[in-house]
């Protein structure tokens, strides 16, 4: 019986691609910007081609069959260097982009970034949509992987071989006060600093590092309030005794906003370094590069991280 007619079209290998980087059908459709039957459909046409499942589930994932994994380094050095040549001779045009990109920031990123940012995307882009998402550390890889999220700027996190980093800043810790506080007519000492109550903060009530490192040395604070974010943080320590320690960028940028004085951390601490992290799979993708690179310049031109 002769096989049916599977004339070589190049998006199968795209489809092959997406389902195996992104481990599943409905994370290869949202990456491709496809619908999953669609996806579905390219499948079982590449299954007729290879005389293979290719694909196999396994819990919430697709994990490749032998075949599949015995292909896919040829398949997607081919596609990189098609993807290449096209680029090559392709006038990108931001001005044409009609798409949404989703970040994964922290709160206050958003204030200090976003004015801007929106801004250039206005000029350069106007219909480009931009969703902002609070990612649990411990979901970054995941989400990046399943092609949920584009972009994600935080704190050094565990992420598998195939997540891209950059290096954007080293975050200091403060201290911030109301204006007036008794504990800061002076230099904030530590002996004070440790006395005193404190408010926290803690969006997905993970562990605050700082507390975390001085438990580490059998010192503890006293926290009596934790909230979800610095904005209200700040109100509540702009009207009481709390002391509340916070990213120096943020703490000055809510002093031009609220009545806060601003004190150094009296405790040794490294500064927090902060990445932008995306897949491997959108680092060559015009569209992508066009906007990680527009973010990470925003957030390195802002005078609040300048020169930190």
């Amino acid at each position: 019986m002769n096989r049916p007619d599977l004339r070589m079209d190049l998006n199968l290998f795209r489809v092959l691609d997406a389902i195996h980087t992104h481990g599943g059908i409905s994370a290869a459709a949202r990456a491709l910007h496809l619908t999953q039957p669609a996806i579905t459909h390219s499948l079982n046409r590449l299954r007729e081609l290879f005389g293979d499942p290719l694909f196999v589930r396994q819990g919430n994932r697709v994990v490749p069959t032998h075949k599949a994994r015995s292909v896919m380094a040829e398949v997607q050095l081919h596609l990189r260097g098609l993807q290449a040549t096209t680029q090559m001779h392709a006038t990108f045009r931001a001005d044409e982009l009609d798409m949404t990109f989703t970040v994964g920031f922290r709160d206050v990123l958003e204030s200090i970034v976003f004015p801007s940012l929106l801004a250039q995307i206005a000029t350069h882009a106007p219909n480009v949509l931009i969703v902002s998402r609070r990612i649990p550390a411990t979901n970054v890889d995941r989400e990046l992987s399943a092609g949920t999220i584009d972009l994600v700027v935080d704190r050094r996190l565990q992420a598998g071989s195939r997540i891209c980093s950059q290096h954007l800043l080293d975050e200091s810790m403060v201290v911030a006060t109301r204006k007036g506080h008794p504990l800061t007519v002076g230099v904030l000492r530590k002996s004070d600093y440790l006395g005193a109550r404190h408010v926290s903060v803690s969006q997905l009530g993970e562990a605050v590092p700082l507390d975390v490192l001085m438990a580490q040395d059998g010192r503890s604070r006293d926290v009596r309030l934790v909230c979800q974010h610095y904005f209200s943080a700040c109100q509540i320590a702009s009207t009481s005794d709390l002391l509340l320690t916070m990213p120096s960028s943020y703490a000055d940028s809510f002093s031009r906003l609220l009545p806060i004085t601003i004190h150094p951390l009296p405790i040794k601490l490294k500064p927090i370094p902060i990445l932008a992290y995306w897949h491997q799979s959108k680092t060559d993708d015009r569209a992508h590069q066009w906007f990680r690179e527009l973010v990470i310049a925003t957030i390195s031109s802002s005078s609040e991280f300048r020169d930190r």
